[in-house]
């Protein structure tokens, strides 16, 4: 496990924030994604500088009952599913101009 990833938000997608799961739409093939509520919390988190880990314990860890390993092997699972969706960028190095800083539209 790659505990020094680094994720950020795909530039080629809309997305939407309804009812606490985030909406997004691929602008490459038109393809819908419902995030549930752990994976918005990812997706919204994604700014390219955060390490992933800290994302995890910071927004995951610190909300549900579970422990920060276990956490973070599902969070790189989700990461790495979601950038084969073309959803989010992950880097061994930090992202910074990758993504724009705003979060999902309410």
């Amino acid at each position: 496990m790659n505990t020094n990833r680094y994720l950020a938000r795909a530039t080629n997608v809309a997305a939407r924030m309804i009812d606490g799961e985030v909406m997004i739409m691929s602008g490459a093939d038109s393809s819908l994604y419902s995030l549930n509520e752990t994976a918005s919390i990812l997706w919204q988190a994604a700014d390219g500088v955060t390490p992933l880990a800290q994302i995890v314990e910071q927004h995951i860890c610190a909300d549900y009952a579970v422990d920060s390993a276990t956490a973070l092997r599902d969070a790189e699972a989700l990461s790495e599913e979601l950038a084969r969706r073309g959803i989010l960028l992950l880097s061994d190095a930090p992202l910074p101009d990758s993504c724009p800083p705003s979060k999902a539209s309410p």
